[in-house]
């Protein structure tokens, strides 16, 4: 109540006072003397400092009947060193180099499909056959001619043992017999491209053409085959990670569609940065017993690119910034109670994650930081801990 009245008084005196010195200053602007007006500016700079000296007693007698009034009131918590991992988070996209449309090696009409969505199948297992328009036929007589060739040219050989008859009817069963196997062995690979067989071990995803359908070689597709054991993930990583990024850093996977979180590691680096958007491209392993993860599903990733065992982690909202560009926060020291200092200590950060930050120089394990307030307080001013 006292300190209300004060301020009263001294408000009508310092209305008074104006009133007053409007009027003077009028008189003397209208008089137009110079002389007057630097008289009058004198007058008027004396009654500032004087009404400035007034008010500074007001304020050291009021922080003498209120003196906490002024302090500011901040919230406190203790820097502790902690393991601290960094995450690089990227998205990425499945894929695997099993995965592909089967075509024919023979044109013609397809006779047979022998396998249907859905069916495992091992590598070399025939899948469908095509019409191979007489061929197996020739085969099969170019054989029975392959035999009587045979069998001359193993009884000129005995002969020719024994001395017996000219070397013209041996060399001529012997190259008779030479030439019609490898003729037998070019057709049995004319008639082979008939057979269309699995490439790898997997799963037929999709049966594309029907049985008795004109195909025609390497156009017409006949069927997918998909192998979902050899499965990876690829991504772009920035160049700026070139160092932190190598064989066998652990990733943690997240596919969303299926809600499903897997660990796993980077299996190879690029050695080629594009210069298009400065990045270089990762594989990741991707376990898949359970067969649930799809190529080209999207794949959210975080790999520890950064781990510090005993780093200082801070809100980054307390940080400032001086006019030099140096960051700074505010520590307490003299704590006695509720009270204590505020002091200044420019930090150097390193790296963040989410709302926090890594401080690599400037502050110790155990200092007490000022976090809310942060940015009101001053160096060396007094504050009060309201909780820690």
């Amino acid at each position: 109540m006292k300190n209300l009245l004060i301020l009263a008084i001294f408000s009508i005196l310092l209305i008074s006072c104006g009133k007053k010195d409007a009027q003077s200053t009028e008189a003397v602007l209208e008089n137009n003397d110079a002389v007057e007006m630097q008289a009058k500016k004198d007058e008027l700079v004396a009654q500032q400092e004087a009404i400035n000296n007034q008010i500074k007693q007001l304020d050291e007698k009021l922080k003498e009947l209120n003196p906490e009034k002024n302090i500011p009131l901040i919230t406190a918590f203790e820097a502790k060193a902690s393991p601290f991992n960094h995450f690089l988070e990227l998205q990425g996209s499945v894929e695997t180099d099993e995965n592909i449309v089967v075509t024919p090696e023979m044109g013609g009409v397809l006779r047979r499909v022998l396998v249907k969505e859905g069916q495992k199948v091992s590598k070399g297992q025939l899948l469908a056959v095509v019409d191979d328009g007489g061929m197996g036929q020739q085969l099969a007589q170019m054989q029975v001619q392959a035999e009587l060739a045979k069998t001359t040219f193993e009884r000129q050989k005995r002969l020719w043992d024994q001395k017996i008859g000219s070397e013209i009817q041996f060399l001529q069963a012997k190259s008779n017999y030479e030439g019609q196997q490898k003729a037998i062995a070019s057709m049995q690979q004319q008639v082979g491209k008939a057979n269309v067989r699995a490439p790898f071990s997997g799963i037929i995803d999709e049966v594309i053409t029907e049985q008795g359908s004109v195909v025609s070689p390497g156009q017409t597709q006949l069927m997918r085959i998909v192998n979902l054991s050899d499965m990876y993930i690829t991504t772009d990583v920035p160049e700026s990670y070139l160092s932190d990024i190598e064989n066998g850093k652990n990733v943690e996977v997240f596919f969303p569609v299926l809600n499903k979180k897997i660990e796993t590691k980077i299996r190879q680096t690029g050695n080629y940065i594009n210069p298009n958007n400065r990045t270089f491209r990762i594989e990741i392993a991707v376990p898949n017993k359970d067969k649930a993860i799809k190529p080209n599903l999207t794949a959210r990733l975080k790999i520890n690119d950064y781990t510090n065992e005993k780093a200082i982690m801070i809100p980054q909202d307390i940080i400032s910034e001086n006019a030099d560009g140096n960051q700074y926060v505010y520590v307490l020291n003299n704590v006695e109670g509720s009270k204590a200092v505020a002091e200044k200590k420019i930090i150097t950060t390193g790296k963040t994650q989410g709302d926090v930050i890594e401080v690599i120089e400037g502050l110790s394990d155990g200092d007490q930081l000022i976090q809310e307030g942060a940015r009101s307080v001053k160096e060396g001013q007094t504050v009060k801990i309201i909780t820690y």
